[in-house]
């Protein structure tokens, strides 16, 4: 078994301390994540339960099993080892869910990485991560193939889809072929719980991605607490929703949380409000979750009710702000909320949630997740007082430890040290509590807009600006001025029939005096065709800005 060298991790004295909560301590710390997130299922009696449901194909746990065993005994027999890295870039599918079960099977560590990154960072990450493989859907290759002459660890490419003669000339190995000769018979492999279990890539908001380190038995214990007091999955229950499995967000929500429950995952393979609605109809969708740009795609859908949405008991929602406006109108128009959390690449999942309050509480991201510890600290780390605006510091089962920290004249290191203080992982969240324990996100720390003295909250300006007829999106960032530090520049998106000029600038400043303190008015906007977007749909405010 391949053991991971020390120097590949930062030192002890900077790691997260992890608090395993009472009701989890009894995980065992001999483990395999497809032996308990499917193999588990199967044992128990449970393979005729429905696993996936993709268009008009439903895989059970049992099917899934075979197709894992034999893509697992592939990658065996091309000599990838337990603790060897194989990253992935694809699609929602099927093929999807196989490659990474088969992947944790055997021991190995699945690196999810963005569909929507260049070759520039895919080669980064390739040689970053040390990668054994690389599975990679037809359509999502050419990034890659520009890539493959920086690949510094011989860096092998397994394609799925595509036509087999030419992904073979290209040099690379068939997925549909691999996963035809594989014996249907494979044992997984055991692990011990501090060894690594997948990493994680940041969107790379300040640079390159930087990678972030889970362990097994962590993992599977967010996993349970998570789906216990979040989303309570069971068999019988379906999750849909259109964020990538192969991206941070997706990855916890699609490949963990369901399987904890014996639940299946109705995937979407691109994210359209018709075909959305389509498949909560078709698959009898229970829970939903997606960023609050899908919910608003949603709601301006004109046939919305001409679909069947009965069976969703569960709407959740994180990434962005929600806003009350939002929350309002999707209430009133389904009968339901959505319940707004937060989590993050570095603490794998969720860490707190609005469904710990009985009723959604509008503009929180909830309350801690029990489990979880959390508190908002000043720039002393003096613990805040009720309302007071600090910063968001957390202990739980998981925690920031990102990977490679000596590289690049340790700049990891740095990031460490910043990342976690006395055992505290800092969520990099500006957010203020209530007495009751009630938290709201004011903005990311890096996008906080320093004005004047003020500090200003991009979501609070995006929200009110969105409330105007004209405005279909906006996205809010501070940009360097000599006078007051920082002024606050707007980005929108005009509805059809509307034209970007000064008249209508001065029309909203006018408007948005109904709305927002007069010194958080944009003073500068820029009428753009569409706002940057990860592939999750998240605003990605950095390219808003002015390059440094």
């Amino acid at each position: 078994m391949g053991k991971i060298p020390e120097n590949m991790l930062p030192p002890k004295d900077l790691w997260p301390e992890y608090v395993v909560p009472e009701e989890f301590a009894d995980t065992p710390d001999e483990l395999n994540l497809t032996d308990f997130l499917l193999d588990r299922h199967v044992r128990e009696g449970r393979g005729d339960n429905a696993a996936i449901k993709f268009m008009d194909q439903i895989v059970t746990y049992a099917q899934l099993q075979e197709m894992v065993n034999k893509f697992g005994n592939s990658l065996k027999n091309e000599d990838v080892e337990a603790q060897d890295r194989v990253g992935i870039r694809l699609v929602n599918s099927i093929q999807a869910l196989v490659a990474v079960f088969a992947i944790e099977k055997i021991g190995a560590i699945p690196v999810p990485t963005s569909p929507l990154w260049s070759g520039e960072e895919v080669a980064f990450v390739s040689n970053n991560a040390e990668m054994k493989f690389f599975i990679v859907n037809a359509p999502l290759m050419p990034p890659v193939e520009q890539a493959k002459p920086n690949f510094q660890f011989g860096t092998r490419v397994i394609t799925i889809g595509g036509n087999a003669d030419e992904v073979k000339a290209a040099g690379n190995l068939v997925f549909e072929e691999m996963l035809e000769a594989g014996s249907a018979d494979l044992e997984a492999t055991m692990l011990k719980g501090d060894d690594i279990g997948i990493m994680l890539y940041t969107s790379g908001t300040t640079g390159m991605p930087k990678g972030c380190v889970h362990f097994i038995r962590p993992i599977v214990i967010e996993t349970k607490m998570v789906n216990k007091h979040v989303y309570k999955m069971k068999p019988g229950d379906v999750l849909g929703g259109a964020a990538p499995v192969s991206f941070a967000a997706g990855f916890g929500t699609f490949t963990l949380m369901p399987f904890e429950g014996c639940a299946a995952i109705s995937l979407i393979p691109k994210f359209s409000p018709p075909d959305m609605m389509e498949l909560i109809e078709k698959h009898k969708i229970t829970i939903l979750t997606g960023l609050p740009t899908a919910y608003r795609a949603l709601m301006k859908f004109p046939k919305f009710k001409d679909y069947d949405s009965s069976s969703v008991r569960l709407y959740t929602s994180g990434g962005d702000a929600l806003g009350a406006e939002t929350l309002k109108t999707w209430t009133e128009l389904t009968g339901q909320p959505i319940w707004e959390g937060l989590g993050g690449t570095e603490m794998l999942h969720l860490v707190t949630s609005n469904v710990m309050n009985d009723v959604p509480m509008p503009d929180s991201i909830g309350k801690a997740i029990p489990g979880v510890q959390c508190k908002v600290v000043d720039p002393d780390w003096n613990d805040c007082k009720p309302d007071q605006v600090g910063s968001m510091v957390i202990k739980g089962p998981s925690g920031s430890l990102y990977w490679k920290p000596y590289e690049n004249d340790g700049k990891l290191i740095k990031s460490q040290k910043k990342g976690v203080v006395d055992g505290w992982n800092q969520m990099g969240d500006s957010v203020f509590m209530k007495a009751d324990g009630n938290i709201f996100f004011v903005s990311r720390e890096d996008d906080m807009i320093k004005s004047s003295g003020y500090r200003i909250g991009p979501a609070e300006i995006e929200e009110a600006l969105e409330k105007h007829p004209a405005i279909a999106e906006a996205g809010v960032v501070g940009i360097p001025d000599p006078d007051k530090g920082q002024i606050t520049k707007a980005c929108v998106v005009l509805k059809e029939g509307f034209e970007g000029n000064d008249e209508l600038f001065e029309e909203l400043k006018t408007f948005l005096k109904e709305h927002i303190a007069i010194y958080k008015l944009p003073r500068v906007m820029e009428y753009m065709d569409e706002l940057p977007r990860t592939p999750t749909g998240k605003l990605l405010r950095r390219h808003l800005r002015p390059p440094k």
